[in-house]
């Protein structure tokens, strides 16, 4: 596979560290290896949210599902996130997402957003997935004075898109709800959504496809598709043929698998580190004792919360590159940023530190469609940081679309074929400029 990382990202290395994977349990279902040529009805390439979503959907149907994954389960972003669970899922603002694709197609996609959510949340009960659930809505802080507006603006966004009202917190107002920094100046609760454990959620996803009937085959990753009656689909040690299929790469696609992808995806990588449990004596001298999921104003943005066991997870963008160095830099760089933040707790140990790929679209809005040039295949990526919610949604809009039907809320503006990135496989050297950009804008 052609793939414009290096070879680090792709392999254990990023997530030798990190938290969630503590959270795998002993017994876990070991998934086998395609070793046989296989026929089916679907297949999917990609275990993730997205993937799991749409085999769980076409399995709820009925069809005879296959998925193939390059690892296991949950390896890629699903696996490795933040874990909220929120409305977004484009990097454009309200106006501009209206004045690009037209203001009735904007209320769709808002609709689509807000929908996300509780796809989200009834997966979750339908299926009585354990995920260790907090966190009411979430919060959208001002990290200078000058970013107040902002946040304000944000605000009455929310309220217009959704008819849901916000709660503007000033500094004081913080303090006294557990939020205490030197950081924030202001910020606005948003009610909608919540965090979760995102392994917990991709494993027990996995969990309910198979019960399912969905046959999942982990490290058996997709070498070559080759389109002809139906799609046939090799790996190191089997086939599949299949009358349809749905790819569900995200960040992790490639270049030539298939290549109508070629220059229409952006991988953006995101970092996390976690520290030791904090004691109750360290939660009060810092003031920080919310289990809030928060996120800062900046454009490359800062997301945080209290973990159930009082861990700090924190996580940052930042790193363009994937190596050994560049991973040693972006966590001295992500602890700088956290002594900042939480001043009370600069000698606490960070006892965890990953990194994963997102994945952006060249019109900043997520995609899932049908994969252009190619009939009875289709694609859902490009979440912008927000999968935990859009991935599961768009990976059931694009069974839907497999299966013929349109059920949910779904823009047309993210049906519309990718376009190229400018560089195309050269595109990576845009984002060192941008972030630089991004860095200034922010002010720190």
């Amino acid at each position: 596979m052609k793939r414009i990382y290096e070879p680090m990202a792709y392999g254990d290395l990023p997530i030798q560290n990190s938290y969630w994977q503590t959270f795998k349990p002993a017994n876990a279902v070991q998934y086998p290896t395609l070793s046989d040529n296989i026929a089916c009805d679907f297949v999917i390439v990609g275990a993730g949210y997205t993937g799991l979503s749409a085999a769980i959907r076409l399995a709820e149907q009925g069809a005879d599902v296959v998925v193939l994954e390059a690892n296991e389960p949950g390896w890629g972003a699903s696996g490795r996130n933040g874990g909220l669970v929120s409305v977004g899922g484009s990097k454009l603002s309200d106006k501009q997402i209206a004045a690009k694709f037209g203001n009735q197609d904007a209320r769709t996609y808002f609709q689509t957003e807000r929908a996300a959510v509780d796809f989200v949340e009834a997966l979750i009960e339908q299926h009585n997935i354990q995920v260790d659930r907090h966190s009411k809505g979430y919060t959208f802080a001002a990290h200078s004075k000058s970013t107040i507006k902002d946040v304000k603006s944000y605000g009455e966004q929310y309220k217009a898109r959704y008819g849901l009202d916000h709660q503007f917190l000033d500094q004081n107002a913080m303090r006294e709800r557990g939020m205490d920094s030197p950081e924030f100046h202001a910020a606005v609760n948003l009610p909608i959504g919540f965090a979760l454990n995102p392994i917990k959620f991709a494993l027990g996803l996995a969990d309910v496809a198979g019960a399912l009937g969905v046959r999942i085959f982990a490290n058996s990753a997709v070498e070559k598709v080759s389109v002809q009656n139906g799609f046939e689909l090799q790996t190191q040690n089997g086939r599949v043929r299949a009358k349809k299929l749905l790819m569900a790469t995200n960040g992790y696609s490639s270049e030539d698998v298939p290549s109508a992808f070629a220059s229409r995806y952006m991988p953006v990588q995101s970092n996390i580190l976690v520290t030791r449990p904090l004691t109750d004596i360290e939660l009060q001298n810092q003031g920080w004792w919310s289990e809030q999921m928060v996120v800062d104003a900046r454009n490359l943005l800062h997301y945080f919360r209290l973990l159930p066991d009082k861990r700090m997870m924190f996580g940052l963008r930042g790193s363009v590159i994937a190596s050994d160095a560049s991973m040693a830099k972006t966590k001295r760089n992500a602890r700088v940023d956290f002594d900042r933040m939480f001043p009370d707790w600069h000698n606490v140990q960070t006892d965890h530190f990953w990194s994963g790929l997102i994945c952006m679209s060249r019109d900043l809005v997520p995609f899932s469609g049908p994969i252009s040039g190619i009939d009875n295949a289709y694609a859902a990526m490009a979440y912008h940081g927000n999968g935990v919610s859009m991935a599961p949604y768009c990976g059931a809009l694009m069974a839907d679309m497999a299966l013929g039907k349109q059920l949910m809320p779904h823009a047309e503006l993210m049906k519309k074929p990718m376009r190229k990135f400018e560089l195309g496989p050269l595109r990576r050297n845009l984002l060192p400029p941008a972030f630089a950009w991004y860095k200034l804008l922010d002010g720190k």
